[in-house]
């Protein structure tokens, strides 16, 4: 049972705002930064924050169930290279809400780790012929040092990197779990098949032109044994659960529904001449009588035995089968086929129904087999048009216009015409009919588009499937006791194959009891397996077991934070992996995060050429030079080292891959991380792109070094007293009010919204507006220093190291970090008077000052008695008066 953590493990302070604090650090007076006017340096600033933080180890937590308890999560980055700012602005809101959830009490945990396995690492560290594991440490130093100039609030007690034995041996053992309760299993399998990365890859990694998204190389399809988990044994759960998912975007939900892709449809089995029976699954059961031929995958077993009778036939057929799997892409693709030389026989009309292998029709989906209906499908359409197959429209309009077919294919629901016995049903009539008609060769079936989770990989950098084979190639799992299964680290590549796969060392295994020999499988694990559950590990450090009982404590995250990109992949196969734990008793909840936020990429321009092979060779900022128009927007780039053109694309996702990403470290050396951060929050709202400007990020450091300038000189006037709100004038207790309507957007903005944008805007209104203010007296003063200290409270989300600073300028003991955020004072919002826009015919004609609780009828005689709101309403009649309470009156007039 968790029990409460002690104050020493997790010193939180709450205070309220406007009040003094207490420090419960004492060697925090000895950590004081001396702040000048005009000495805003970022990276003194910073380091001395950074380095406090990490002595008192200010962001470590522990399981406290006295606390509400806020699990924010960001997705954790490939270690293939350094960070980029679309990184940067990711993190940097989890970052920003983890520090307001803090400020509000709750027991914050947000924590950082590295997807260290994969293609993306392997291929750098060939092209840079080092081993993977050494690449990737490396990478990995320097992007912790990354994350930590950021000042971002890890728990860094907790970081995992999946490539190491420690993390991987629990999903081994989780593996061998589900393998003995059926959940997983091995099968041949058609695949998408890289030739130059000698990989599988899932179907979202093929572009829509049949090309691998790494290396650009032609897509083949193969047939391979590969293990999968049953994630469709979850299909209808993945689905139902998605309605209860009020915290995840709707696009992302139904992205998800389309994947999974329940359908309702029948299974028919056609009897083919000369024996044996070929069964077809359609959610169209009206459309039966349109049936003109039989499409079947170029791999199905009808196939195979025709190419077995005829050479020519099975050459062909293997041109049939090349290209991808991914079914978004083929259905875009020329549709192409090839006559089998068999029929079967119509179940309905018993005409005869020629079979066709077509390149279309996948053996992975439904049965391998589709009955074609030319007249309402349309890759049935376009096949029968190219090969002169007929169509028969047997589904009438329901407006009773006639359908042209000569355009394509008529998709609609409607009658039956055409059709024999089912003339005038509609699709529900008509399948009823079907089913009490043909009960033994027609079936009712509920089918879905998402297919088991193939985990093999061919390639070297993952974690080893712990499966061993007998000589008689039957697969039993490696026995506990054995796990981890180590992947060799020191290894030596020649060009993209395995180095494990010619490797006896790792491959051959002899029982050490009875002497029985074995191999071991030599494929690794999709590397979304190791991503699908690093989220619950951050939640049991150190534990014995995959999770203990600190994960029930933590789970599920309260916002995840990562691209949309992942909808599909990584966002399900993480779903699917919670109940999978859930199934085995290692966690409760029934989904792993209660709210999703998709942040918008950052955006920049790039730079490329295409070599010999059409492939494009991208080049980095620093090896261009721009040519800009009068607006400062390029229009030219030249490579420096040749001074030849290169191709401009502008806004474009940054990425490693397209070098357009701006180095964090050099921005933070020119500007400071605090300005890096407030750009990022600033420039657009989270969940839309951000076009990177360095001209923004100047502006945000002219504004935070107003900040610093501003609070250094209130401070050198000297000490403050009390604020006496019965001293203030009309003057300042309007400050105050603004000051308390910030706080109040202020405290939307990062809460529900989470519209950063908006809140630092905000803030920096309110700051103009202090600039202005002239604190002559006490209790003037008083309110300043009053505001100051909210304004820094408002900022340290974003801007935590000059936060830090100022805070303690201001003579506060605590620590900002520790601090409550400031609270809305709904006495200070009150106005005595309020400013009303009057208007004749729609345009501004004066604007008032009037006592806020005047009605219509008081504005009105008081609009009328303003001198230049008069001269238009003489010679006029009012027709009517438009009364927006306590904004606007517009007299509409017209001629007496």
């Amino acid at each position: 049972m968790l029990q409460p953590a002690s104050k020493a493990a997790y010193p939180h302070r709450l205070c309220s705002f406007g009040r003094d604090m207490t420090s419960t650090n004492e060697s925090f007076g000895a950590a004081r930064t001396t702040v000048q006017p005009d000495g805003y340096d970022p990276r003194s600033i910073e380091r001395a924050a950074q380095e406090f933080w990490q002595q008192q180890r200010s962001y470590e937590v522990v399981e406290d169930p006295s606390k509400p308890k806020y699990y924010a999560l960001c997705m954790l980055p490939y270690p293939s290279g350094a960070l980029h700012m679309g990184h940067v602005r990711n993190y940097t809101i989890g970052d920003v809400v983890s520090r307001y959830q803090r400020m509000l009490g709750k027991n914050v945990l947000q924590p950082m780790g590295f997807d260290a396995f994969g293609l993306p690492a392997e291929n750098a560290a060939i092209k840079n012929q080092t081993p993977p594991a050494q690449w990737t440490y490396a990478n990995i130093d320097y992007m912790r040092s990354q994350l930590r100039a950021l000042g971002l609030g890890y728990d860094w007690s907790r970081e995992l990197i999946t490539c190491k034995p420690d993390y991987y041996r629990f999903e081994q053992e989780l593996f061998i779990k589900l393998y003995e309760m059926g959940l997983v299993y091995r099968k041949n399998s058609v695949v998408n098949w890289d030739p130059v990365e000698q990989t599988v890859l899932a179907n979202e990694q093929v572009s829509q032109d049949g090309r691998g998204w790494r290396s650009g190389a032609l897509v083949e399809k193969r047939e391979i044994p590969q293990w999968f988990f049953k994630i469709t044994d979850y299909a209808q759960e993945l689905l139902d659960e998605l309605d209860n998912l009020s915290g995840w975007p709707e696009s992302v939900k139904t992205m998800q529904r389309n994947w999974i892709g329940r359908s309702e449809g029948l299974e028919i089995d056609f009897a083919i001449n000369g024996g044996g029976a070929l069964t077809v699954y359609t959610t169209r059961p009206d459309t039966l009588c349109g049936v003109s031929f039989i499409s079947v995958a170029a791999e199905h077993p009808l196939a195979r035995a025709a190419a077995e009778r005829d050479p020519v036939l099975k050459a062909e057929l293997a041109e049939l089968g090349k290209g991808g799997v991914a079914q978004a892409d083929i259905d875009k693709g020329e549709k192409r086929g090839i006559a089998l030389g068999i029929h079967a026989t119509h179940p309905l009309t018993g005409a005869a129904v020629p079979i066709w292998a077509a390149n279309f029709v996948l053996m992975g989906y439904g049965t391998g087999a589709v009955m074609a209906v030319p007249a309402h499908d349309q890759r049935d359409w376009e096949m029968a048009r190219k090969y002169g197959l007929p169509m028969l429209q047997v589904i009438a309009a329901s407006d009773g216009v006639a359908v042209d077919l000569a355009s394509g294919a008529y998709l609609e629901y409607g009658k039956c015409i055409n059709s024999g016995e089912l003339d005038g049903m509609d699709l529900r009539s008509a399948m009823a009919h079907l089913l009490a008609r043909f009960p033994e060769r027609m079936r009712k079936r509920v089918n879905f588009r998402l297919r088991d989770w193939g985990v093999s990989r061919q390639r070297y950098w993952g974690c080893p499937i712990p499966i061993l084979y007998r000589s008689d190639g039957s697969a039993v799992p490696v026995p506990l006791a054995q796990l981890p299964v180590l992947l060799p680290e020191n290894v030596a590549f020649q060009g993209v194959k395995s180095p494990i796969k010619t490797d006896p060392s790792f491959y051959e295994y002899t029982d050490p009891q009875t002497g029985e020999r074995f191999t071991r499988e030599t494929d690794t694990f999709d590397t979304f397996v190791e991503s699908s559950w690093y989220y619950a590990r951050y939640c049991s450090p150190g534990a014995a077991t995959m999770l203990d009982a600190r994960a029930d404590y933590w789970l599920p995250i309260d916002l995840y934070i990562g691209g949309i990109e992942h909808a599909v992949m990584h966002l399900l196969y993480f779903r699917f992996w919670h109940k999978l734990m859930q199934r085995v008793g290692l966690v409760s909840s029934k989904e792993p995060a209660t709210r999703l936020l998709c942040q918008g990429m950052v955006v920049a321009d790039t730079y490329f050429r295409l070599d010999q092979a059409g492939k494009k060779d991208y080049f980095s900022p620093a090896e261009v030079t721009i040519t800009r128009d009068a607006k400062g927007r390029a229009m030219q780039a030249t490579l420096n080292r040749d001074g030849l053109p290169v191709t401009l694309v502008p806004i474009e996702k940054m990425s490693k891959s397209t070098l357009n990403g701006v180095d964090p470290q050099t921005m933070i050396d020119r500007y400071g991380a605090d300005t890096v951060r407030l750009f990022s929050m600033f420039a657009a709202p989270p969940d839309q792109s951000l076009e990177w400007s360095e001209a923004g990020v100047e502006g945000m450091h002219r504004f935070l070094k107003r900040v610093w300038r501003m609070v250094t000189e209130h401070v050198a006037t000297g000490p403050v007293g009390s604020l006496d709100l019965q001293a203030l004038d009309a003057n300042a207790r309007e400050i105050r009010r603004q000051l308390h309507e910030t706080i109040g957007r202020v405290q939307r903005d990062f809460g529900d919204r989470l519209n950063f944008n908006t809140a630092i805007a905000a803030i920096m209104e309110f700051t103009n507006v202090l600039a202005k203010f002239s604190a002559a007296d006490a209790s003037a003063r008083a309110l300043r220093q009053q505001a100051w200290e909210a304004v820094i409270l408002m900022l340290q989300p974003i801007t935590p190291h000059i936060s830090h600073a100022l805070w303690q300028a201001l003579g506060q003991q605590s620590l900002v970090l520790d601090a409550a955020f400031p609270q809305v004072d709904s006495s200070a919002l009150g106005r005595a008077e309020i400013p009303v826009v009057v208007q004749v015919n729609g345009k501004l004609r004066a604007q008032l000052l009037v006592p806020a609780e005047a009605d219509q009828m008081f504005i009105d005689a008081l609009a009328r008695a303003d001198a230049n709101v008069a001269k238009f309403l003489d010679g006029m009649r009012t027709v009517k008066a438009i009364y927006v309470p306590g904004k606007l009156l517009n007299l509409v007039v017209a001629p007496l």
